[in-house]
């Protein structure tokens, strides 16, 4: 069966990979399958999005598959992904959509599902979604007229949201100066309502979104003029969020990167002191710093690694009660206020942290001295998914740079759940000798997604000189094409 999902919802290319006609058949799956479930009340689905352009037509592809199976839709406009999961379960729907790609360009989108609990929905209900949407009797889940859902707005949402994440602290904000970049995408139309309306002075940036500029030269991913404006304006800290508003990076007052191991280091420990940290436990992920660990060592915390993804984070969490977890990329889950992590709501719980503390955002960041890790994205050629780590040379290349390492530092290459690339991080105390291995094994896996067999290259070969031919008026042959000559063995 085709594979629809990956680690973070359906995520591709808007208007090719993700097209409007899939956008569709995934409505009419999901509001199918609610349907089903309520026979005597008409299903409720929520629906969500950022600021890119197409999220709007995705929205609209989503109603009309929706709306033809027979569920009513509850539009809840440019929200933060928690925002729907929050509100899913606040307002007894039976599922709660989406349409983001988080920290992604906007050429990129997606769509995220969350069941009527406000969780993302399971593996188990994802195959189910893709065998619906790629049944080739997929529009037997239409109704009749007479039945046809309605399309409704759910004008409370905005503030039940703010809300939520105003309730999630003990204090005000009143004496901070806070800089905020919202990424010019759904944060932008929250975080100074939120930090100004607990009494926070705000500068904000990336607060200006057209569609097009989410996530560009702003966000977690381009901190530096965060950074300056933190210095410049004399902030006591920054705060960073991505496109859908899940993921925090914070800056300090002198311009220091606070990313998400250090944040839940800071939270660790302010939990621990409270006894309110479960199990005295963290769950982080293997791309966790080792600086990390040795911070949990130091301070009698324990900290757990899962696979890479937020929501094997969760898995864990909700497995063993813990209620703190997370990922380096600045997604942050307190499990006593949401069901998935929030960027506004790490942002004010850190503020909080640094006013009852009473120390420098620099201060708290100093509990963790991070080792330097180094990371090499390549891209993948979608015949290369899965194939690539069967590769002898690049197999051995990692083996050799593992044992040269040794306990001085780790290797980790994984395919991207969200995107069409390779990553490789290696961690170590030496910069110089991580920096090399990284980009030898980067320029090695490159010529392992570029490899074509002799087959190929013969064939190849045979097609140009066919094509001269033809160009120059010398061949009396026939069109041919790739798919007969390799059925006649060529």
């Amino acid at each position: 069966m085709t594979k629809l999902f990956g680690t973070d919802g359906v995520r591709g290319t808007a208007g090719s990979e993700l097209s409007c006609e899939t956008a569709m058949r995934l409505g009419k799956a999901v509001a199918g399958v609610a349907c089903a479930n309520n026979e005597d009340k008409k299903a409720k689905i929520l629906i969500g999005k950022d600021t890119r352009a197409s999220s709007d037509v995705l929205e609209a592809a989503l109603i009309a598959g929706i709306c033809s199976a027979g569920a009513d839709v509850y539009i809840l406009g440019a929200i933060p992904t928690q925002g729907v999961a929050m509100l899913t379960e606040l307002y007894n729907a039976d599922a709660g959509i989406m349409i983001t790609a988080s920290h992604s360009s906007a050429e990129y989108n997606g769509i995220k599902i969350f069941g009527r609990s406000g969780f993302r929905i399971t593996e188990a209900e994802e195959r189910e979604l893709e065998r619906l949407v790629f049944d080739d009797d997929w529009q037997k889940i239409s109704v009749g007229p007479d039945k046809l859902g309605r399309i409704c707005y759910e004008e409370k949402a905005e503030w039940d949201y703010i809300r939520k994440v105003v309730r999630s602290v003990s204090c005000d904000l009143r004496g901070l100066k806070v800089a905020l970049d919202c990424g010019n995408g759904a944060a932008a139309k929250y975080a100074k309502r939120i930090f100004e309306g607990m009494g926070a002075s705000c500068v904000v940036l990336g607060c200006d979104p057209d569609g097009y500029n989410i996530n560009i030269g702003c966000g977690p991913s381009f901190l530096e003029p965060l950074q300056e404006a933190v210095v410049k304006r004399h902030c006591d800290i920054g705060l960073s969020f991505d496109g859908d508003g899940g993921k925090c990076i914070a800056v300090d007052e002198n311009g220091g990167v606070m990313d998400g191991d250090k944040l839940l280091a800071i939270f660790a420990k302010f939990l621990k002191v409270q006894g309110k940290l479960n199990s005295n436990t963290v769950v982080s992920t293997v791309m966790s710093n080792y600086g990390l660990t040795e911070f949990g060592e130091r301070e009698g915390i324990n900290i757990t690694a899962t696979a890479v993804g937020s929501g094997k984070v969760l898995e864990r969490m909700l497995r063993f009660g813990y209620n703190l977890g997370g990922e380096q990329n600045g997604h942050i889950i307190f499990l006593d206020y949401e069901k998935i992590g929030d960027g506004e709501i790490t942002g004010v719980r850190l503020c909080e942290v640094l006013k009852k503390s009473r120390r420098k955002a620099s201060e708290l960041s100093a509990i963790v001295e991070t080792y330097p890790q180094i990371r090499k994205d390549v891209p993948m050629p979608a015949d290369k998914r899965g194939v690539w780590a069967e590769n002898a040379g690049f197999r051995e290349m990692v083996s050799e740079y593992k044992k040269k390492l040794g306990k001085e530092g780790r290797i980790i290459v994984r395919e991207s759940g969200t995107e069409s690339v390779v990553r490789i991080m290696i961690e170590g105390r030496k910069t110089g000798l991580i920096t090399e291995y990284a980009n030898n094994l980067a320029k090695k896996l490159d010529e392992v997604m570029h490899y074509k067999s002799e087959k190929q290259l013969e064939t190849e070969k045979m097609l140009r000189e066919i094509k001269q031919e033809r160009d120059e008026g010398l061949s009396l042959l026939p069109e041919l094409d790739a798919s007969k000559i390799n059925g006649a063995g060529l």
